[in-house]
């Protein structure tokens, strides 16, 4: 028997049974009366709960059907309503109905959001309705649905247009409920550990926590050291580094805005916490939690590091670089070597080269440094004393960027730059072989130097990114991994500067709902390397690649944008706010050119793509895998 037919003859005889068993509200309902039936109707998902709707524009008659038992519009409308098979062509007439011009169907949604008392309607981010028919369906619902006067939340860029012409119909965007919002979980789970709330305004460089610690923050930080929790007060991205490395940490992670008020008492305590998708719960440890604390143990080291080929003194372009040869460049230089040498005809990658690990570890060797980086890991205290660590490591940075690099190899570099780049402004970006590995992602622990324009910079800017393998959040995230410091080394990629208009990231999964063919979009104005501090929130994005649709999360918040300065580096400078960075044709375009990314590297993983913009143009700068669990290593 024909499959299409057998599904709608044992559909058909739910439906019986559930008119036989007095529960047929449970699949449609020409109206809502009640919150019992909405309750029925209903599906929760995170901070809200929604169901759909469909109205017939021959009739008006309204029909909400089950969000449980039918998980898309089409389901509903040629199973029960219209009573035909799943053909190409009753498939392809069905979603006509998501065009300006509406054939039979205004195919809409409905979400309660119970944190904001909030009730709105809403429809497909690709469906191109007119104002007339939010009109009419505005007016349909006021008559079939127990809320009165609903709230119309526009889910595209085109909506958002389109909205500015109703009349006497409240609007809402995705970005006033995202930031009006009470709590966020960004990473669920549970934990037990010492609670500390970190007093407003505490500066980065004075946050130094165990790695049994359950942290409250009430600062956006651009990065933290391990720990067993986190609790924001302030919202970020989902994308921002601290955020990711709970998701890497496997911790919970939530934002609640009350959170520094209603957990006061709690602090310097032990505490279990808990993070859901709807709340988080934070109370003292029971005596067996305490007990189960105290006895946590170090595990077995963990992260083994790939060996780094020290001996290939080869400065290769980026065209020429495979991502068989990470073990010479680092990863992110193979990675990005691995795109550009593809030559995909949608892709675009700044011309570079890499510096092979051979340069760091000869610059070490001829300066005589390696005693000093033996000094301070052989030394107790390295493991004990957060503050002298911090101290040496800061005296270790500033020991290998006084040390002058080796004349030849500087002169090699240098001639490579003009005669490659044309000595042009460049970015000049670590790479080594601590990040991207299964079980430690590493991002963003390492430096980068945007626009070096001048020999002076470009040596400087070398150093300062070798130096950078021994940042204080470098090696204590190393350390909580059980990575062998000794083991470290760092590579260099120097690339064409592009002076973005904006910049982002991208992952190949959607991080909010988990919808199958969707990306999730971070972007702000001007360079990148804000994108992921997570100090304001960016625009948000998540768009659909299976039919290019692109729905808004949040915009931006940004008031002023970095580009570069003329003379070297960045500066700051004002940008507008309210102004779209990413249109739909911009999603498309970088939607496009990832897809012929994604077959170059492991189906595994989903990735993690950042890019920039430079007028119309989308320039890929690095791909790597998206966070990976790294092991709980307690001290």
């Amino acid at each position: 028997m024909n499959k299409t037919i057998l599904r709608m003859l044992t559909l058909a005889a739910f439906l019986t049974f559930s008119i036989g068993a007095h529960a047929q509200q449970r699949v449609w309902q020409n109206d809502v009366k009640d919150a019992e039936t909405w309750q029925q109707l209903s599906k929760p998902e995170r901070d809200a709960e929604f169901s759909k709707f469909v109205l017939d524009v021959k009739t008006g008659k309204m029909y909400f059907f089950d969000a449980h038992v039918f998980n898309l519009h089409i389901d509903f409308g040629l199973e029960v309503l219209l009573k035909q098979t799943r053909s190409y062509e009753n498939i392809k007439s069905f979603n006509r109905n998501y065009s300006t011009q509406k054939p039979q169907f205004i195919l809409g949604y409905l979400t309660h959001y119970p944190k904001l008392d909030l009730w709105t309607f809403s429809f497909w981010e690709g469906d191109t309705i007119t104002a007339r028919d939010v009109t009419r369906t505005y007016k349909a619902l006021n008559n079939t649905f127990f809320i009165p006067k609903l709230t119309y939340r526009p889910d595209s860029f085109m909506q958002e247009k389109m909205a500015k012409n109703l009349r006497g119909i409240k609007v809402i965007t995705n970005d006033k409920i995202y930031a009006n919002l009470p709590f966020q979980a960004f990473q669920t789970g549970s934990a037990t550990g010492k609670l500390r709330i970190i007093p407003a305004g505490t500066a980065l460089d004075k946050l130094d926590f165990a790695s049994t610690d359950i942290v409250l923050l009430q600062e956006a930080y651009p990065d933290i050291n391990p720990v067993a929790g986190i609790i924001t007060t302030q919202f970020s991205t989902p994308l921002a580094h601290v955020n990711l490395r709970a998701s890497a940490w496997g911790i919970p992670n939530a934002s609640d805005k009350t959170a520094a008020q209603r957990y006061a008492a709690l602090n310097g305590q032990i505490v279990h916490y808990e993070v859901t998708e709807q709340n988080l719960n934070l109370r003292a440890a029971t005596d067996a939690e305490r007990l189960a604390f105290e006895q946590q143990a170090v595990e077995t080291r963990s992260v083994t590091l790939p060996q780094a080929n020290l001996t290939d003194t080869r400065l290769q372009s980026l065209s020429t670089i495979k991502a068989r040869d990470v073990l010479i460049y680092g990863t992110k230089t193979a990675n990005l070597g691995e795109i550009a040498s593809a030559k995909q005809s949608l892709v675009n990658v700044p011309t570079g080269f890499g510096v092979p690990f051979y340069y760091y570890a000869e610059h070490i060797r001829q300066n005589h440094l390696q005693a000093n980086i033996d000094a301070v890991l052989d030394d107790a205290r390295f493991t004990a004393d957060a503050a002298w660590r911090r101290e040496q490591l800061e005296a270790l940075r500033k020991a290998i960027t006084d040390a002058p690099i080796n004349a030849d190899h500087f002169a090699a570099i240098e001639k490579q730059w003009q005669s490659q780049l044309g000595g042009k402004g460049v970015f000049v970006r670590s790479s080594t072989n601590a990040e991207d590995l299964k079980g430690f992602n590493g991002a963003g622990l390492y430096d980068t130097v945007p626009n070096v324009a001048t020999r002076s910079a470009l040596d400087a800017a070398i150093k300062k990114v070798w130096a950078s393998v021994w940042n204080e959040r470098a090696v204590t995230e190393r350390q909580f991994a059980g990575i062998n410091q000794r083991a470290v080394y760092p590579a260099v990629m120097i690339q064409t500067g592009v002076n973005a208009t904006a910049a982002g990231v991208l992952l190949t999964t959607d991080i909010w709902g988990h919808n199958p063919n969707t990306y999730t979009i971070n972007a702000k104005w001007g360079l990148g390397i804000r994108v992921v501090e997570g100090t304001k929130i960016p625009e948000q994005i998540l768009y659909d690649s299976a039919n290019h649709g692109t729905r808004i999360i949040s915009r931006s918040s940004e008031t002023t944008m970095l580009v570069f300065d003329p003379k070297n580096g960045v500066k700051e400078v004002p940008t507008s706010k309210g102004d779209t960075i990413l249109t739909e044709a911009r999603a498309k375009r970088l939607g496009d050119a990832v897809e012929q990314i994604i077959p170059l590297f492991s189906q595994e993983q989903a990735l993690d793509i950042e890019w920039v913009l430079e007028g119309e143009t989308i320039w890929i700068v690095q791909a790597r895998p998206y966070v990976t669990k790294t092991p709980r290593l307690l001290k």
